[in-house]
């Protein structure tokens, strides 16, 4: 397994599901779970421990509200970390993004927009591609049918 997703909580899983169709499309190995920074904290360190012990290169993480997830997990785990902040509560999410952007120095989390998880998979992708050629082709392929999508768009207007 390549890369560990976690959501914090069950109802994350929907958003979570975007960064997971990505890596099926790249053939990435991941696997997706439920745990939370402060309900399940033992949980949350057992699973950073397997991610070593398994060679896992990236964890995605996606949290709402207070969205501690991605920095305790950040803490614990040496190798790149995506927050994913969640829409939810009074404040649609922006309590979870600057929970998750706003790091101490030394503990950094790569964060997407909010319900950004399929930014997140990508981002996974990219990460996993400065040492795999066949995925980073695959990105290069991934990136210019975008380009094509947007240059269709263009001309259907014109029409």
């Amino acid at each position: 397994m390549k890369v560990l997703i976690i959501a914090a909580s069950d109802s994350d899983l929907g958003v979570m599901c975007s960064a997971c169709k990505v890596l099926d499309e790249f053939g990435v190995e991941y696997e997706m779970t439920i745990s939370s920074a402060h309900r399940s904290p033992d949980r949350t360190r057992k699973l950073i421990e397997k991610a070593k012990t398994d060679e896992v290169k990236v964890i995605i993480a996606g949290a709402g509200l207070a969205a501690h997830l991605a920095g305790a997990v950040a803490a614990e785990f040496s190798l790149p970390v995506i927050g994913v902040p969640i829409q939810a509560g009074a404040l649609e999410g922006i309590d979870s993004l600057l929970s998750t952007l706003q790091m101490p120095p030394g503990i950094p989390v790569a964060t997407v927009a909010i319900n950004g998880a399929l930014n997140a998979g990508i981002l996974a992708v990219q990460i996993l591609a400065t040492s795999d050629k066949n995925l980073e082709d695959k990105l290069i392929a991934y990136k210019k049918k975008l380009a094509k999508g947007v240059e269709e768009k263009s001309r259907n207007l014109k029409k």
